[in-house]
């Protein structure tokens, strides 16, 4: 169960602050509380409530093991969001959006492949034995794939859902989701379409104090969610140990030595005889002569 969110928190964050209002979009009316000097103002009681849904739903994807990626590229969110998946331990892109990022995966994973195979080179001393300039070439590579996918190195396939501060920017993104039918939990101002995404927040998305204290409800949700996993998976190893101590052990039965009686030994061998059965005339005749008798 996600925590309450508190509207006067979301207030005091800035988080009711939209766009102004000849760049609105009215597909985002329903979010809309009121209109002040030319700004819309969004209705934090819908923000608080969406939050919290958002939260839930989160907790969720993370409890079942699952990774969320976090993705926002703009300056005044990229600090808090690599902090706020760090602590969750989700992957997250805060640097320009590698196209083909969900939908040509296999190729982003050769790429972070290539990272590890440099990391390898330099432990294995191979890296020692290339040219001046072939090494310097080399670790300009590596660190513009660390920049670039550093971040993601750990996520080994598709992530299960999205999360994303403001979706104009991150269109490519929302849209590779889309095609991949990846679930899409996003900030959304009041410039932006509400339709795109399934999991709506409506909130200022460019002030960072508000970014953060939306981001930062949905990576404690998730820890909140990894927790619960980790507690589930505890009990169930301590119930299948106490299951097997319960168990009851089977007794040895102790081998019964051959016996040295003769008379023993000739009855065994009698025993393992052939016994040769008679056929069914046979039985029918001694029957037969036994009732004339």
């Amino acid at each position: 169960m996600a925590n309450k969110v508190e509207v006067k928190e979301l207030l005091d964050a800035g988080v009711h602050f939209g766009h102004l209002t000849r760049r609105w979009n009215p597909n985002m009316a329903p979010y809309i509380y009121m209109e002040r000097n030319g700004i819309h103002i969004i209705n934090l009681y819908k923000s608080a409530a969406k939050m919290q849904e958002a939260g839930e739903a989160l907790a969720k994807i993370a409890a079942s093991g699952r990774k969320i990626l976090f993705v926002a590229t703009k300056k005044q969110a990229k600090e808090i969001v690599a902090e706020q998946a760090e602590k969750a331990n989700m992957p997250y892109i805060t640097e320009r959006w590698p196209g083909g990022m969900l939908t040509n995966f296999v190729t982003i994973r050769k790429a972070v492949k290539k990272m590890a195979s440099i990391d390898r080179m330099k432990k294995d001393g191979t890296f020692n034995s290339l040219s001046k300039k072939e090494r310097l070439q080399v670790d300009r590579l590596r660190a513009k794939l660390e920049k670039n996918l550093g971040s993601i190195s750990d996520m080994s396939r598709l992530p299960a859902a999205l999360f994303v501060v403001d979706t104009t920017r991150e269109h490519i993104a929302i849209k590779e989701a889309q095609k991949l039918n990846i679930p899409i939990f996003a900030m959304v101002d009041t410039n932006s379409d509400p339709r795109e995404v399934e999991y709506v927040i409506p909130s200022n998305d460019d002030a960072s104090k508000s970014i953060g204290k939306v981001v930062s409800y949905v990576a404690d949700s998730i820890v909140e969610g990894l927790s619960e996993r980790k507690s589930t998976k505890d009990k169930d190893s301590k119930k299948k140990d106490e299951t097997s101590d319960k168990a009851p052990k089977a007794k040895k039965e102790k081998a019964e030595a051959p016996s040295k009686d003769a008379e023993d030994k000739k009855a065994m061998k009698e025993a393992k005889k052939d016994v040769k059965l008679e056929s069914k005339k046979e039985t029918l005749d001694k029957a037969g002569s036994n009732e004339e008798e």
